[in-house]
């Protein structure tokens, strides 16, 4: 054989298959890529979708809870409300206003009391023998 021919076979050989070995290559890579990336776009999708769909679902029972909580304190507030409604009718029902409160009505019968025990024990044992023991 020749040597031109042959080097010119091995010259277009060695071009040729590099170019003809990136295009497969190029080709064979980018289908799947293409491919997978499309998938988990979709995957992320439907993910992305079950999330807001959770979210609305906790804010729901969120939403149900607070409600509940502030019916629950409305209808504590009512009642007091009508509890006060009733004491302040009561109030302006009674002829005469209360001149004194509880606490100091138990201290004017404290006072009472002492004071009948003062004067039982001055009448029962008698002021005159008391005044003379002394003076003896």
């Amino acid at each position: 054989m020749r040597k031109g021919p042959l080097c010119l076979m091995l010259v277009t050989l060695s071009i040729m298959a590099p170019a003809h070995g990136e295009e497969s290559t190029e080709g064979s890579s980018s289908t799947p890529l293409s491919l997978s990336a499309g998938s988990q776009i979709t995957e992320l999708q439907q993910r992305l979708k079950a999330s807001e769909q959770q979210r609305e679902e906790l804010s729901k029972q969120l939403q149900n809870a607070d409600n509940t909580r502030e019916s629950a304190q409305l209808a504590r507030l009512r009642q007091e409300n009508q509890r006060l409604k009733l004491q302040l009718k009561e109030a302006q029902a009674s002829p005469l206003p209360r001149l004194l409160t509880e606490q100091q009505q138990w201290f004017v019968t404290g006072a009472g009391v002492a004071l009948l025990a003062l004067l039982c024990g001055i009448f029962a044992s008698g002021a005159s023998r008391k005044r003379r023991q002394w003076l003896n």
